[in-house]
């Protein structure tokens, strides 16, 4: 089987037999709940921008559409069931479960449930989609209903996102015309006649390659020895064993470059991905199927607390394969403040800084884009406009390369991700990536007395993501390298005993609030739509008195479920409106250096508190954001403040833009007793094992090894000091250069030898 022919990647609904384990009486509730957050509506009741030149079909069918149509609903429980935490499921489904009984609507919905019939009192999908309506809409703003308005706003999410991102097996959504969005077809659409079956088939790791959900038991033992690996059954202990040199866990940025780094000194590598191999071929840019095998829990990954939503790659290149392209060097303040306030030596040497440019020039790192696509036009020329300085973003394509859908893979193969440089400089050097495979837990044996460490870590368990395996997998290596990221490398320490106190704590997450603009075409010279062209090519710094950075401006992609599913829901009728202006409405987003920190010690469970200063410098930067959509000449601006927080541009004196202002601000999560309330993003992870100089002060030592466990070492985004303030990509990936040469210089010393 080849990669090009899995389907969910490639798109299309097939006939889906769906294991949710709804009883009819919840789905009948939830169908209900789905119809109110985007019931159908009489034609003519929709605002049809000015000059967009909508087909008058998909108009009439955009006013026909409706939450509750097949398959919305049972993708939706899907989703709960798959994606939601334990607690989560249990509010959901006892909300479900009260509005399939009158008794239960009649407490939750008050005087609104009652009809004129017996037995008077309606359950919820017997009320008229206008007061079901009318019920969420005081759910969400009733401060002591917070339980009720935690499940109703991840139902909304995904009841939202689902509808926008459900396709057929033409690789469409129905009302895409409408709301004008159209999928990127790369070079399958740009040079179709050119591209070769060859070219189409490319696979550049396949050298290396074992992809876990092509074998079997009995093939995937002959498929590793062929790679050069040492492997065979272990019938006492029902085990594939495998031996190596080095064995890595995670292929990301981290991950990639210690792979590329070990191999290319002599070392026999495996690389074990939890994610799949794709390539560009493989890429379809469909925004549910991409999400769903490319990011972390389907790209639907909240804190406990729903205040944070968090993205994180899970395929083979990690996160480098899906983001947005952004390659800018550690700030020389965050050096300083790592080497002074840390005392971390490494990032005040001129390793550290030659290490920047080995990335660079490995990704082909260029400084230009000839060509902004929509959104960073309006940041460039608000700024321009209001005498702010605006800088270039380097990215890792060419500079004309013009996608924007490159955090759903990159189909033109023009994006650097650690799947197209280091890991393939890892497999020409004999390293092997296998796929499909979780690491469990450390293999770890104590130490003779007298060793600084007193424990020493021989390898790995894992188990194989392909039910048809269902052997473990033993690995014997000289070294282990944790590359997970931030999210996954404390887990997989904390599972394997290790009891150091930094051990998922210290986690740094780049909080983000969003500022949108709405942009007519008809009174607007900025041409393009929100998802087209490069993702982020330029950046605002918002600067203090002490010319440190406040935030940054960048502007972000989002797919029209991604974009239906944050913004705020106000009404039905509100939220089409919103999705007809979709292809105008630009987004930009402020992110702190921050102060603030989380914690995150079993999969997926990750709290996060802020610190004050952090959300005065994210409302500084939100407020910002706004200032520059405004004279970059939007019609209409706003927040993801749940009451819809906007304001009309047009004929609003100055006075009133500054007293509009005055009203944004950081607000609290929807767990909190407040009355207005959003969710914040984060697609950075950081410091979750973060170096230190003692064991107190870090989870790792200066050389990524582990306090406590003896050739045990981290290599990604968690052993950062702190926050780095910037796109950590090349942090990321120079601090592992750094790092796994000092690996490699101990091996070469002899360390590893017995």
């Amino acid at each position: 089987m080849e990669s090009n022919s899995h389907p969910l990647l490639r798109g299309g609904r097939r006939e889906t037999k769906y294991s949710h384990g709804f009883p009819p009486s919840e789905m009948e509730a939830l169908s209900s709940i789905c119809e109110a957050f985007l019931p159908p509506l009489p034609l003519g009741s929709l605002e049809i921008p000015e000059r967009c030149d909508l087909d008058a079909h998909a108009v009439e069918h955009f006013h026909k559409a409706c939450g509750s149509q097949y398959p919305v609903p049972d993708e939706v429980a899907e989703m709960i069931m798959k994606r939601g935490f334990f607690e989560a499921v249990i509010l959901v489904r006892g909300l479900f479960k009260l509005l399939s009984t009158r008794l239960g609507t009649l407490l939750l919905c008050g005087f609104l449930c009652l009809g004129d019939k017996w037995p008077y009192v309606n359950k919820f999908s017997d009320i008229p989609v206008e007061k079901r309506v009318t019920v969420i809409q005081r759910w969400y703003k009733h401060s002591l209903l917070t339980p009720v308005r935690l499940a109703f706003v991840f139902v909304k999410f995904l009841c939202l996102y689902v509808f926008f991102i459900q396709v057929g097996v033409d690789k469409k959504n129905p009302v895409w015309d409408a709301v004008r969005y159209r999928v990127d077809g790369g070079d399958d659409d740009e040079n179709s006649s050119k591209k070769s079956a060859e070219e189409k088939a490319e696979r550049p790791l396949e050298k290396g390659i074992v992809e876990t959900r092509n074998e079997s038991e009995s093939s995937v033992i002959n498929s590793l020895v062929k790679k050069g690996l040492k492997a065979r059954e272990d019938p006492v202990k029902n085990q594939i064993k495998i031996e190596c040199d080095v064995v890595i866990v995670g292929s990301g940025c981290g991950g990639g470059v210690a792979a590329a780094v070990l191999a290319g000194s002599g070392q026999k590598v495996l690389v074990l991905e939890k994610g799949n191999y794709f390539t560009k071929s493989d890429y379809s840019s469909l925004e549910g199927p991409s999400m769903n095998e490319l990011y972390e829990n389907g790209g639907i990954l909240p804190s406990l607390d729903g205040k944070m939503m968090l993205l994180a790659g899970s395929t083979v290149g990690g996160g480098s394969a899906v983001n947005w392209s952004a390659c800018i060097k550690t700030p020389k303040s965050t050096m300083q403040e790592w080497a002074k306030d840390h005392k971390m030596s490494l990032f005040a040497t001129p390793q550290y800084v030659s290490a920047m440019d080995r990335v660079c020039e490995r990704l082909g790192v260029t400084e230009n884009c000839p060509e902004e696509g929509f959104q960073n036009q309006v940041l460039r020329k608000g700024c321009e406009n209001l005498g702010l300085e605006v800088e270039k973003v380097a990215r890792n394509s060419s500079e004309n390369h013009y996608c924007g859908s490159c955090c759903y893979g990159c189909k033109r193969g023009d994006k650097k991700g650690t799947d197209s440089t280091w890991l393939v400089d890892a497999v020409k050097c004999g390293a092997v990536i296998l796929t499909g495979v979780e690491a469990e837990r450390f293999l770890l044996q104590k130490t003779p007395n007298g060793k600084t460490r007193d424990k020493k870590c021989v390898g790995l368990m894992a188990t194989s993501t392909n039910k048809d395996i269902s052997k473990r997998i033993c690995i014997e290596a000289k070294v282990t390298i944790s590359a997970c990221g931030s999210l996954r490398t404390p887990p997989l320490m904390v599972s394997s005993g290790l009891t150091n106190p930094n051990i998922g704590r210290n986690l740094h997450l780049h909080p983000v609030l969003m500022a949108w603009g709405y942009f007519p075409e008809s009174n607007s010279d900025l041409k393009g739509k929100i998802y087209e062209g490069g993702i982020i090519t330029s950046v605002h710094s918002v600067g203090t008195s002490e010319s440190t950075s406040k935030a940054i401006i960048e502007a972000p992609i989002l797919g029209p479920g991604s974009f239906a599913a944050i913004f705020p829901w106000n009404s039905g009728l509100e939220m089409k409106n919103t999705m007809l202006k979709y292809a105008r409405t630009a987004h930009l987003f402020s992110m702190v250096k921050d102060r603030g920190s989380g914690e995150i010690r079993s999969p997926g469970r990750i709290s996060y508190k802020f610190d004050a200063l952090d959300k005065e410098n994210l409302a500084s930067g939100l407020r910002q954001a706004l200032r520059i959509l405004i004279a970059a000449g939007a019609a209409e601006v706003g927040t993801h403040l749940s009451n819809g927080q906007k304001i009309k541009c047009k004929g609003t004196s100055k006075e009133e833009v500054e007293a509009f202002l005055d009203t944004v601000f950081a607000p609290e999560g929807p767990k909190s007793l407040t009355k207005n309330f959003t969710t914040y993003s984060s697609a950075h992870q950081m410091g979750s094992c973060r170096m230190g100089i003692t064991a107190a002060e870090g989870a790792v030592d200066e050389n990524g090894e582990s306090w406590e466990a003896d050739g045990l070492f981290v290599c990604d985004a968690s052993v950062l000091p702190g926050a780095v303030g910037v796109n950590p990509m090349i942090t990321v990936q120079s601090t592992a250069l750094c790092l796994s040469n000092r690996i490699a210089d101990m091996f070469k010393q002899g360390r590893f030898s017995c």
